[in-house]
């Protein structure tokens, strides 16, 4: 383990008016960012109305639950957007005194009510299905292929306006999984009703309501485990803090690092804070340093929201984690 570097004073001032420079650019581009998530939740959560009223009266007029199964699926999804829409709004509200880390895991808990009403709607369909297996009815053909068609190219619009937003934003990528989940969704349907067309298999439609079922439920528990380790502020699948300590300890002037801790502020935020230590000297020599140390993680870590503690010495007992966490003790290779 590499702990010790010349920490010869290698630092170049920063004026405040650079710096300020830096945060107002990053602040300008994170704005517009979630500005144009907005206006696509809004396109979005239009279209997906649209698309479970026509095929809900599709699903009546031919008597297929298929159908109207994926109607169902689809209107969870315009009212999981209209939530997400909500949290996006109320996250965007600043820090209080009173909630002083802000309303970003606002979204954290729409994620939640998603997944117990897309359980929900689970349960619906499940019934219907079961009840049209032990009585088929006729299912016209025609109309469900036209009904899922209206499915397909509605959600696939809605996944490619999605789709640059789900680089950045983890609830984002979500919606955008999702509508290419219901997408395929909607080909089974059309398949079902083209086989419809030339064979009275009306087991086919209730058969295909269980497997979108098995689907959806599938998606809630992908869903349900990220947000889980989310409010649990479980480190970040894609961080390893091994590769951080490492490259940190590697920038000179820097002589140690402990007592790190990675975790995801909201779904599109990492913060990671850190003890870092130095040779003795004056508190404004550390802000160029702290500055490099920013920049390496956000480059080639992409965590944004940095909290560093400068020492000139390890406190506690220097290990990676801190032994308040891991009750005084920690196993690297220790997976959970």
């Amino acid at each position: 383990m590499k702990h010790n570097h010349d920490c010869e004073d290698h630092c170049h001032s920063n004026t405040p008016s650079d710096q300020a420079g830096l945060a107002n650019h990053n602040h300008h581009h994170h704005v517009k960012i979630d500005n144009n998530r907005g206006k696509h939740l809004l396109f979005v959560l239009a279209l997906n109305f649209i698309i479970p009223v026509v095929q809900i009266g599709g699903g009546i007029f031919a008597h297929s639950v298929a159908l109207i199964s994926d109607a169902i699926h689809n209107f969870s999804d315009f009212t999981a957007i209209l939530i997400a829409y909500i949290a996006y709004k109320i996250a965007k509200r600043g820090a209080s005194i009173h909630n002083t880390f802000g309303y970003s895991r606002a979204e954290i808990l729409a994620t939640l009510i998603n997944v117990a009403m897309l359980i929900g709607a689970s349960g619906v369909i499940l019934y219907e299905a079961i009840i049209r297996f032990r009585n088929p009815e006729p299912v016209q053909g025609i109309i469900v292929m036209t009904a899922a068609t209206i499915g397909i190219l509605g959600n696939g619009l809605s996944a490619w306006v999605l789709h640059k937003d789900s680089e950045h934003n983890l609830n984002a990528r979500g919606a955008f999984l999702h509508m290419m989940g219901d997408m395929l969704t909607s080909v089974a349907v059309l398949f079902n009703g083209f086989i419809l067309l030339f064979k009275e298999w009306y087991w086919i439609d209730p058969l295909l309501s269980l497997v979108i079922v098995i689907f959806i439920l599938k998606n809630c528990w992908v869903i349900l485990k990220e947000a889980g380790l989310i409010l649990m502020n479980a480190t970040p699948k894609e961080i390893d803090i091994t590769k951080i300590k490492r490259s940190i300890e590697s920038i000179p002037q820097v002589c140690g690092v402990h007592y790190l801790h990675a975790w995801q502020q909201s779904s599109s935020s990492i913060a990671f804070s850190a003890h870092i230590v130095v040779h003795d000297q004056l508190v404004s020599q550390t802000e160029a340093l702290a500055k490099v140390i920013r920049d390496n993680l956000m480059n080639n870590f992409k965590i944004d929201h940095p909290i560093l503690q400068f020492e000139t010495s390890p406190c506690g007992n220097g290990t990676m984690l801190c032994e308040i966490s891991c009750a005084g003790e920690y196993e690297l290779d220790r997976t959970i």
